[in-house]
């Protein structure tokens, strides 16, 4: 082993007896230490611990803390211990989740084999380990996704690989998106319905697909392109309510419409004590996709008139009769009603109906014990 270029304690130790003009017995005498204690120390056997140096400090009037530094400054630089791998694995947790990539099947499980989690971590994002993620947009077009957690930025690029499997049996053209539109809305009139929103959107040639969170994803939703005429929603569920999921739905289908090359949508809805609300957005895509996504169930002026007429008594028969009458499911009403703070989050749940199992059966669906393997990525 070569020489270290920082001294052992013990090194120092003899230095301070010379100034002193002690032998080492004499040191043994004054800080209550035996001989060998102390010759171990000089002689570079041993290091110094914490009560020897409290003593030693005591002995030479200086900081306890330098003795211990200059042993661990010692120990750090005559350690031999390899720290690449363990450099290689931080740049790759710094990445991704990688755990629970693992346990959702989004990456092999690959035991100790450092190269090969990296090969896979570099396959499922397209990158090099230690480059900035750069999300693939369209044709040579890519955007980054650093306001993202690393859990978020996965779940995007998860979202990707299952949009790319799909096929659809209709061109996307962007003229006829307003009769998609209608026809989403009728969907969302009823429960059941929801499992034909699949076919109605890969028919025209809007790809759709559906990823659990990772543990600790706020994630809701995206809207991207493949290409310039592959475009992609991609949710979450992370609320199973029929409300939160068609304002989720009918935003990412906003940003379609309007052209948005990417709209990852993180906390786009937060659940407080008037229920789920959506976040207001400083961004003016995203506030022009709520206002279209809220519009587009419900419309702005009708809503208006229901709550100048009803205000504040919402009984349940008057909901589903407004309902009715603009043609929507009656969760929906209450969901806008709840976002503007009209009723409390206790307030009329019993129309607040979980959709998730409804539209699973249909969609191409990763999560909820549902997976797709990562070999047909």
């Amino acid at each position: 082993m070569t020489e270290p270029n920082v001294p052992h304690p013990g090194k120092i130790l003899r230095q301070k007896l010379e100034e002193k003009g002690w032998t080492q017995e004499e040191l043994a005498a004054i800080t209550g230490r035996n001989r060998q204690t102390i010759s171990g120390i000089v002689s570079g056997r041993t290091g110094v611990t914490s009560e020897m140096a409290l003593a030693l400090g005591a002995a030479f009037g200086n900081d306890p803390a330098e003795w211990l530094r200059w042993t661990a400054e010692y120990d750090l630089a005559t350690s031999e211990s390899d720290i690449e791998p363990v450099e290689r694995r931080a740049r790759i947790y710094q990445l991704a989740p990688i755990r629970d990539m693992q346990k959702r099947g989004w990456l092999r499980e690959p035991g100790g084999d450092l190269d090969k989690l990296e090969r896979e971590v570099f396959a499922f994002f397209g990158c090099p380990i230690g480059e900035s993620l750069r999300f693939p947009v369209a044709a040579r077009r890519t955007i980054e996704l650093g306001s993202l957690t690393i859990a978020e930025r996965a779940w995007c690029f998860r979202a990707r690989q299952l949009a790319a499997l799909l096929p659809t049996s209709g061109a996307f053209f962007p003229e006829r998106l307003s009769s998609v539109e209608a026809r989403l809305r009728q969907l969302a009139a009823f429960p059941k319905e929801a499992r034909k929103l699949s076919r109605v959107l890969t028919d025209s040639g809007i790809r759709f697909v559906i990823v659990e969170p990772l543990p600790g994803a706020k994630i809701d939703g995206a809207a991207f392109w493949l290409d310039d005429t592959k475009p992609v929603i991609a949710v979450s569920l992370r609320y199973d309510r029929i409300d939160a999921f068609w304002f989720t739905v009918l935003h990412e289908f906003a940003h379609i419409k309007h052209g948005d090359q990417l709209s990852v949508d993180a906390d786009l809805l937060r659940e407080g004590d008037n229920g789920i609300s959506v976040v207001l957005a400083e961004d003016e895509a995203e506030q022009r996709a709520n206002e279209d996504a809220a519009n587009t169930l419900v419309p702005k002026a009708e809503l208006d008139s229901f709550i100048r007429r009803l205000a504040p008594y919402y009984s349940a028969e008057r909901i589903v009769q407004f309902a009715h009458k603009v043609r929507i499911h009656p969760g929906i009403i209450v969901g806008q009603l709840q976002h503007r703070g009209e009723v409390g989050y206790s307030a009329l749940r019993d129309f607040l109906v979980k959709i998730r199992s409804v539209v699973i059966e249909t969609a191409l669906t990763d999560g909820w014990g549902q997976s797709i393997s990562p070999g047909l990525i």
